[in-house]
């Protein structure tokens, strides 16, 4: 569930889509502060809400040490929410310039395979710019082009409903599926080293994109609808799809885990990772919370204006059924949730080399060879800008 930067902005907890507010996260830091993930593994979220200052400056210390502890070595960020034109995404990348530059202790960018490594030696957490929605794109294929240049490394073809490049998963049906325009989309991504997410695309137009792409495509954040039925969930064989083309499923913290209006607890959350661990292999999963990195506010007078939130995404097309429940897993609205969901798989007998792929290596390995393509296919990516 993406939600734009603005809407986040009328919450009071410690909450905005890519500038959570530093000076309401305190109240919110005393269960996180815990230190740092043991260990050396690689921890790289597939969709993640960081904190930044919203008045542009310096985290304040307690948001700084509990993003610290979380342990990442990068998280990838949506910017321009699920409906943001142009010229509003556009600024919105610029404060997420200016909130990196702000906390170079603290962040880094990520747009490039090299820079992973970077961000786990530095000890720093690694921002990589993603969008979910595609209005910013205006239709045009050469706006992939100059998003690129200015740093996004992913990007989707459809949020939810459909658009000039795919159907999303609330589409009617039956659905378009991938449009010629989208396949040229794909082509464009694939050669400037644009990672392809499909995570709101329906099914029909998921499997058009992955059998029409050259590399790798993700599914940044989604579920398993074999344990759970949901339009925002994945079927098999979505996933055995995207598992042959050499992607990963980042599983979500979302209502669409379990039926709303429960929260979904630690065992709904590891029910879709060991079934898509089943499923895909043990190469293809990932972690893709698609939730905040500070904990969510429950505070009745929070959860009021969350649920005012809620009206207008259902008012407005893109809410799917069972949005609701805030987002958060019962056991993982913290910053180190990665420690939990470590501690959860190795107890279900699965072994360090699957647990460390799962935080996040198969994640870097996709990532890297999407970005890559760039420069493996220097014609073809010549090409695409003709």
């Amino acid at each position: 569930m993406t939600i734009d930067r603005r809407e986040f902005l009328k919450l009071s907890s410690a909450l905005a889509a890519g500038m959570v507010l530093a000076r309401t996260a305190r109240a919110s830091t005393k269960v996180s502060t815990v230190g740092a993930f043991p260990g050396s593994a690689t921890l790289i979220d597939g969709n993640l809400v960081p904190p930044f200052n919203d008045a542009g400056g310096a985290l304040d210390e307690a948001t700084a040490k509990a993003v610290l502890s979380s342990g990442l070595t990068a998280l990838k960020a949506t910017i321009g929410g699920s409906g943001n034109d142009f010229v509003q995404t556009s600024s919105e990348m610029d404060d997420y310039d200016k909130g990196i530059r702000a906390n170079p202790h603290i962040y880094m960018r990520v747009s490039e395979p090299a820079d992973f490594l970077q961000a786990k030696r530095s000890g720093k957490v690694g921002i990589i710019y993603s969008f979910e929605g595609v209005e910013m794109l205006e239709g045009k294929i050469e706006r992939i082009d100059l998003f690129r240049a200015r740093g996004v490394r992913v990007m989707q073809l459809s949020y939810n409903k459909p658009s000039p490049f795919a159907s999303g998963v609330l589409s009617p049906q039956p659905s378009e599926g991938l449009t010629p325009l989208g396949r040229e989309a794909v082509q464009r991504m694939n050669a400037l080293g644009v990672s392809l997410d499909l995570s709101h695309c329906d099914e029909l137009s998921t499997l058009a994109a992955l059998a029409a792409s050259e590399t790798p495509a993700l599914i940044t954040h989604a579920g398993c609808s074999a344990v759970f039925a949901n339009p925002r969930n994945k079927s098999d064989a979505v996933l055995r799809a995207m598992a042959a083309k050499g992607g990963v499923v980042g599983i979500y913290d979302l209502s669409f885990l379990a039926r709303a209006p429960k929260q979904p607890t630690l065992d709904d959350y590891l029910r879709h990772i060991t079934h898509a661990l089943n499923v895909c292999g043990e190469d293809h999963v990932g972690i893709g919370s698609d939730a905040m990195l500070m904990p969510f506010d429950t505070s009745p007078a929070n959860m009021v204006e969350w649920n005012k939130i809620i009206v207008a995404r259902k008012a407005s097309g893109v809410g799917a059924p069972g949005e609701g429940p805030p987002p958060f897993v019962v056991g993982l609205n913290r910053p180190d949730r990665y420690r939990i969901i470590a501690q959860g798989l190795t107890k279900r007998g699965y072994t360090p080399r699957i647990v460390d792929k799962v935080l996040g290596l198969n994640f870097q390995r996709a990532f890297t060879d999407t970005w890559k393509a760039a420069c493996v296919n220097p014609r073809r990516s010549r090409k695409s800008r003709q």
